[in-house]
């Protein structure tokens, strides 16, 4: 197994190229947290669960991405600023497939 790479543009629209490791399971909220990349308690509050969208991040790159489940897109129907390419980050997971994926976070929501 191998990392990837993934850009992340953070709240303050600073890009960060990451590494991304593809044996884990880990998803893009929680590559997100460990890289320390949004401030502590703004995103994955609810730990992952589709239930807060702290997460929502919005999918700049052209990556065919597995669909929305119902329980993400019940979640983005209730979230603040959804756009057409808004996911919950929490619900990415990270797989090869996804090398050069770029994603911005959402604004935190008011």
């Amino acid at each position: 197994m191998s990392d990837i790479k993934i850009k992340i543009t953070d709240r303050e629209g600073t890009v960060h190229e990451v590494d991304a490791p593809t044996d884990m399971n880990m998803n893009i909220m929680e590559l997100t947290r460990a890289y320390e990349l949004a401030p502590e308690g703004t995103i994955g509050i609810c730990g992952g669960m589709a239930m807060c969208a702290s997460c929502q991040c919005y999918v700049i790159s052209e990556h065919n991405l597995p669909e929305k489940s119902d329980d993400e897109e019940a979640m983005l129907s209730e979230a603040f600023n959804v756009k057409d390419n808004s996911r919950l980050g929490c619900q990415l997971h990270i797989s090869e497939d996804m090398n050069g994926l770029e994603v911005e976070l959402a604004p935190e929501e008011d």
